[in-house]
């Protein structure tokens, strides 16, 4: 039985919906308290680009103009994250769940295990993209590493395949 589901949403709306809909199926089979996590990682789309801004500053005086832009993008995408968020709580409550929210900077998969061992979770609930081969091994998949890094159960929900010829 499970009483600590946390659930790791993306900002892919496709995958999140779908990541979403299986925790709030099983929080409510079993009862469970369901903390949503997003993890905001700024080193990957739609995020702004922090090594533009590294290359540009090297190359000329401090750009407050490309700096000033990078911050308010940055803002955007975590409102943007903020709102993603409530509206997933505030389905969770409507469905009689008891849910929380978190949102954190870093890198998702040490993120998502790092909230899991703070919080006690019983089960860690993510997608995955479906990427194999050269793309994962490039990007790296999240998936692959809170599986073999989490203090506890991992249920991985299968997206669709995002390249099946590599």
């Amino acid at each position: 039985m499970f009483d600590r589901i946390l659930v790791a949403i993306d900002q892919n709306p496709g995958t999140a919906q779908e990541v979403f809909s299986e925790a709030l199926a099983l929080a409510l089979t079993q009862q469970a308290t369901l903390h949503i996590l997003q993890v905001l990682y700024p080193l990957k789309s739609p995020y702004p680009d922090p090594l533009y801004l590294t290359l540009e500053s090297s190359l000329s005086p401090v750009n407050t103009e490309a700096f000033g832009a990078y911050v308010s993008r940055w803002r955007e995408v975590e409102q943007e994250s903020l709102t993603q968020l409530k509206g997933y709580l505030e389905t969770a409550q409507a469905a009689g769940v008891r849910a929380l929210t978190s949102q954190r900077v870093g890198e998702p998969g040490r993120e998502i295990c790092a909230l899991a061992q703070e919080w006690s979770a019983d089960l860690i609930l993510l997608g995955r993209r479906g990427m194999q081969g050269l793309g994962e091994l490039l990007l790296g998949s999240v998936s692959n590493f809170v599986m073999h890094r989490a203090n506890c159960a991992v249920l991985v929900v299968q997206g669709k395949v995002a390249n099946p010829t590599l």
